[in-house]
C-alpha cells in the first residue's frame, strides 16, 4: 500500500534528464470483469504510449529509455501481476533513474497513462480513505489489530492473552480471584494499546476505529494514550473474531463520516479565516501564490477539478498566467496545474484535502488553502 511518506517522495521526484511513465490501470470488477478486458484495457494504453513516442520530438536517448520502460511494465503485467484483491493498479517507470514502483490500490481509479518529468501523482492525492486507518478488536482475552486504508484491511497482530474466566462462587477467596481476573485483564488491555502506540510511531494510525464491548468501551478508552484517543474517528459492535473483509464493511460508514467531518472542519476553517481576511485564501491564482511561498497548512480542492496552467520545469513555481519565475526561467504551460499544485503541498508537507461531501468550494472557484501565516 502507498503511504503517505512515498507519496511525499514520489511527488518530490523529478529525475533530471529523464522522462517518467505513470501509467493506472482501472481493475474495477463492474467495469472491466474478466482478465481479457483487463489485458485489453492495458494494452491500449501502452499501444497510445508507443504512437506517441513515434510522434514526439523528445531526444533519441530518452525515447529508447521510455520504450525499454515499456517492456519493462508489458513483462510485469504478463509474468508476476497478482490482481486479487485489487481494483486499481499504478506503476511509475524511470529506467534511466532506476525506478519501477508498483502500488496496488483498494479503490478503482480511471485508466490513463502519462509520460512527464516527474510521477503522475493527483489521481492518488484524490483517493478517499487514504492508507492510515486502524482498526483495534479487544475484548477480555483476544486482541487484534488491522491496518489499512479502509476498504482493505490487514491484520498486523493478533495476541491471546491469559485471562481467567469470571464466575460467581461467593467467599473472600472470591473476591480475590476477581481482583486477580480485573488485572489481567487490564495488563491485556495494557499489552493491545503498547502494541497500537508502536504501529502510531510508524506512522500507521492516522485515525482510530475500536471494536469491543460496550462494557469496556471506558476502560479501552482509559488505557489508550492520549495521543491515539485524539485520534479515535468511532466505534464498532462487532465479534473480535471477525475476518477483515467483515471488519471493513462494518467500518465504511465510520469512515465515511469521519471523511465528511473532516471536510467539514476544513472547509468551515477556511470560510472562518476568508471571513477575516486572514490565514485563508480561496480561488486558483491566490492559491497558487501561496503554495508557492510555502505558507499552507491545508489545501482543499473540489474533486474532480483540474485547470490550466504554468508550471517552472521543477513545479516549484506555479501560475494562471505564462511569464518567467523569481529566478527568470520561462514558465511551461501544463494543461493541468492541479497536479504540480498537489505535488507543492505534500512537499511542504501540508494537508490535501479533497472535498466530496459538501458544496462549498463552488462558489469559492473550487480551490483555496489555509494558511500557517
Amino acid at each position: 500500500m502507498l503511504n503517505k511518506q512515498r507519496l511525499r517522495e514520489l511527488a518530490a521526484l523529478r529525475p533530471q534528464g529523464h522522462k517518467v511513465i505513470s501509467l493506472y490501470l482501472n481493475l474495477d470488477p463492474s467495469e472491466v470483469p474478466t482478465p481479457r478486458q483487463r489485458s485489453s484495457e492495458l494494452q491500449s494504453l501502452l499501444d497510445g504510449v508507443e504512437r506517441e513516442l513515434r510522434e514526439d520530438s523528445l531526444p533519441h536517448a530518452q525515447r529508447n529509455e521510455l520504450r525499454r520502460d515499456l517492456e519493462r511494465i508489458r513483462a510485469y503485467f504478463e509474468r508476476e501481476f497478482d490482481a486479487s484483491g485489487t481494483r486499481g493498479v499504478v506503476v511509475f517507470a524511470a529506467s534511466g533513474a532506476d525506478l519501477f514502483d508498483v502500488h496496488h490500490l483498494s479503490r478503482p481509479v480511471r485508466s490513463e497513462v502519462t509520460i512527464d518529468d516527474s510521477p503522475f501523482i493527483e489521481p492518488l492525492t484524490a483517493l478517499p480513505g487514504d492508507d492510515g486507518w486502524c482498526v483495534l478488536l479487544v475484548n477480555r482475552q483476544l486482541a487484534r489489530i488491522l491496518c489499512g486504508d479502509g476498504t482493505t484491511l490487514r491484520e498486523v497482530v493478533s495476541m491471546v492473552d491469559d485471562v481467567h474466566r469470571w464466575h460467581d462462587q461467593g467467599g473472600w477467596s472470591q473476591a480475590r480471584y476477581q481482583r486477580g481476573i480485573q488485572k489481567e485483564t487490564k495488563d491485556h488491555l495494557k499489552h493491545a494499546c503498547e502494541e497500537l502506540f508502536k504501529l502510531s510511531k510508524r506512522g500507521m494510525v492516522r485515525r482510530l476505529i475500536i471494536g469491543s464491548p460496550e462494557e469496556m468501551r471506558g476502560e479501552v478508552e482509559h488505557t489508550l494514550h492520549s495521543y491515539l484517543r485524539d485520534r479515535i474517528a468511532g466505534w464498532l459492535d462487532i465479534d473480535v473474531k471477525a475476518r477483515p473483509a467483515e471488519v471493513a464493511r462494518e467500518a465504511a460508514p465510520v469512515i465515511e463520516g469521519d471523511e465528511r467531518s473532516r471536510e467539514r472542519e476544513w472547509l468551515d476553517r477556511l470560510k472562518s479565516e476568508l471571513g477575516r481576511n486572514s490565514r485563508g485564501v480561496a480561488g486558483l491564482a491566490d492559491t497558487l501564490e501561496a503554495l508557492n511561498e510555502r505558507r499552507v497548512e491545508g489545501l482543499l480542492v473540489k474533486s474532480g477539478y483540474r485547470a490550466p496552467g504554468y508550471a517552472s520545469s521543477a513545479a516549484d513555481f506555479l501560475s494562471t498566467e505564462p511569464g518567467t519565475s523569481p529566478v527568470g526561467e520561462e514558465l511551461q504551460q501544463r494543461d493541468d496545474v492541479i497536479e504540480p499544485a498537489f505535488e507543492s503541498a505534500l512537499e511542504q508537507s501540508a494537508e490535501v484535502v479533497v472535498v466530496r461531501h459538501h458544496p462549498d468550494l463552488d462558489a469559492l472557484g473550487s480551490i483555496g488553502a489555509v494558511l500557517r501565516y
